[in-house]
């Protein structure tokens, strides 16, 4: 360890997915409009599709809470008790395309759903013909279900999102750095995230706030790898 930098544990950070905290802006208008819009929707089972990061599992959290409904990522299914898990009013199922690990669950939960009108709302990060689907049935179940999709985040959401972020971890930092770090990330809240991660176990191990040296940092290092 260096001389001057402190030794930094790494501590879970879980964000809040409350409602209030959802930043709303263009970019995903349109999937939290169908998601306040149920149980007014054209189909029993929706997707809500969008890159890393864009806010998906945030939805599905608000919509499991709008519902009282039960909320399942879906790499679980093949450990999952899915009759059960249709008698809720509503599933939210994370992830949707890691429940190909279970593609025979993945259909039964689907068909259970669907028999007994439950309604189900799904997160990807790209439609289910680019899952790699094996079972046609399950494909064209899947299929059925409109897809709504998340835009990459314009600048103005990206800084309220970075802004959001280090407020949660109790980090002080000044409107122009925000800006300058936004001015150059990807578009991409993931991106933003990790960013805010790194920079909170810098400031830490330097035992001083966030500058914009830090940022700077490593903004180059991740344009470098």
């Amino acid at each position: 360890m260096s001389a001057g930098r402190q030794l930094v544990l790494p501590l879970p950070h879980a964000p809040s997915f409350a409602r209030e905290d959802f930043l709303g802006a263009p970019s995903n208008a349109a999937a939290l409009a169908m998601v306040e819009s149920w149980p007014n929707w054209p189909a029993p089972l929706m997707l809500l599709s969008g890159p890393a990061g864009a806010g998906k599992s945030h939805l599905a959290a608000i919509f499991a809470e709008r519902t009282g409904g039960a909320s399942l990522n879906a790499a679980e299914i093949g450990a999952t008790d899915l009759d059960a898990l249709t008698c809720a009013p509503a599933v939210a199922l994370d992830d949707a395309e890691l429940g190909l690990s279970a593609e025979a669950g993945f259909f039964h939960l689907i068909n259970f759903a669907r028999a007994r009108g439950v309604a189900m709302l799904m997160t990807a990060k790209a439609p289910p013909s680019l899952w790699g689907v094996k079972t046609p049935d399950l494909l064209s179940r899947l299929r059925l279900a409109p897809v709504v999709e998340i835009a990459p985040p314009e600048p103005p959401l990206i800084e309220a999102a970075l802004t959001k972020m280090f407020a949660d971890r109790q980090l002080q930092v000044e409107p122009t750095l925000i800006a300058y770090i936004a001015r150059r990330l990807d578009r991409s809240l993931g991106a933003a995230r990790a960013l805010v991660e790194a920079l909170d176990a810098e400031a830490l191990a330097q035992g001083r706030k966030v500058t914009r040296a830090m940022a700077a940092a490593l903004l180059n290092e991740a344009e470098t790898d």
